[in-house]
């Protein structure tokens, strides 16, 4: 296989910690984060994610990369009845979605403050029924986009954890990216972009809350494309 769409990532590229938190956002990363944390069983072990939650769900969504959790926070919301589950090492990231959890009393979420495919790798096959990866980071530059999340691994990874007929919703602001993206998916048989016209991949659905990269592209004059694909 190209090294450059199948790398296996060991560690988190880019920062984990940004500016100093306050008092209070270091107080609930030292007391309600380890509550909330996913504990890291070993590689293909078969995680069970429903088994998380107390009491068990019948259905879960995973974000991969929430950034400040905004979207996360909105869904676990909306849908109290859905375990959500959130991948983000940003440190000042996780801590954001940790004001939200504290403040709204959302008691369906689960953390994973590490790579994202350390999780993909130990989750049980068919266990997720939704997977978001909204606004990923580029890696405009052409030497770093065997760091992009989006690579021929993490696609067998994705497709191994989402169950038959559900869905993986992906949205950038970047043309190269998502180009990038449908290039890659439409290698692949095991999923199916959803669009039959533009405006299907154009307007962004009622229930996906824009995230404020993409209110940041809006203003910046980068409308975003959301795309959708089925696991078949």
């Amino acid at each position: 296989m190209n090294n450059e769409n199948t790398p296996r990532r060991r560690h988190v590229h880019g920062r984990t910690k940004g500016g100093k938190l306050s008092p209070r956002k270091q107080k609930l990363c030292d007391e309600l984060l380890p509550t909330l944390r996913i504990p890291m069983p070993a590689p293909e072990s078969g995680l069970a994610p429903q088994e998380l939650f107390t009491p068990a769900t019948s259905k879960t969504w995973l974000e991969i990369g929430f950034g400040g959790g905004e979207h996360l926070a909105w869904q676990a919301a909306q849908n109290p009845d859905i375990g959500l589950i959130g991948c983000e090492p940003f440190v000042n990231g996780v801590a954001k979605l940790l004001v939200a959890i504290d403040e709204q009393s959302l008691g369906n979420m689960r953390i994973h403050d590490d790579d994202a495919v350390q999780l993909l790798e130990a989750l049980a096959p068919q266990s997720i029924d939704r997977v978001f990866i909204l606004h990923p980071d580029p890696w405009p530059k052409k030497r770093h986009h065997k760091r992009r999340f989006i690579n021929e691994y993490n696609l067998d990874l994705l497709a191994k954890v989402l169950k038959l007929g559900r869905e993986l919703r992906f949205a950038s602001d970047i043309p190269h990216y998502v180009a990038w993206t449908l290039k890659h998916m439409a290698r692949r048989t095991d999923f199916i972009w959803t669009a039959q016209q533009p405006q299907d991949w154009r307007a962004r659905p009622d229930d996906w809350p824009a995230t404020r990269y993409g209110q940041k592209a809006l203003r910046e004059g980068r409308p975003p494309a959301h795309l959708r694909f089925v696991k078949v």
